[in-house]
């Protein structure tokens, strides 16, 4: 298995969850991920990367929300769970990120090459 793929799926498996606001997606902008993460995203055109980015969007933003939740970046993980990037919302999880996960993320997010999605 790909390293990346393994770091990935360890650091999603501590970052806490929470319930979204249903039809929010004020933290849903443009975001850039590793290659490893792209691989299990859906292939969007160019035109749809166009579209999304006009409107300051992610192009895997549907009309009732992320459309790849499941499969969605470290990054998109992230907000809400650390007092550094807040949910607009005031929403989060019964027990925020700890640090040392927090850094790992920010460290593997610093040093693979990101793409943007």
């Amino acid at each position: 298995m790909n390293n990346d793929i393994e770091i990935v799926d360890l650091l999603r498996e501590r970052i806490p969850s929470f319930e979204c606001k249903p039809g929010c997606h004020d933290c849903c902008g443009p975001v850039t991920t590793s290659s490893a993460e792209m691989a299990r995203l859906p292939v969007k055109t160019d035109a749809e990367h166009d579209a999304a980015l006009a409107e300051w969007n992610c192009v895997h933003l549907g009309p009732n929300g992320c459309e790849v939740y499941e499969q969605r970046p470290l990054i998109c993980r992230l907000f809400g769970t650390t007092p550094r990037m807040p949910c607009p919302e005031d929403r989060a999880p019964d027990k925020m990120i700890d640090t040392k996960t927090e850094q790992q993320i920010h460290h593997y997010i610093a040093n693979t090459r990101q793409v943007l999605v």
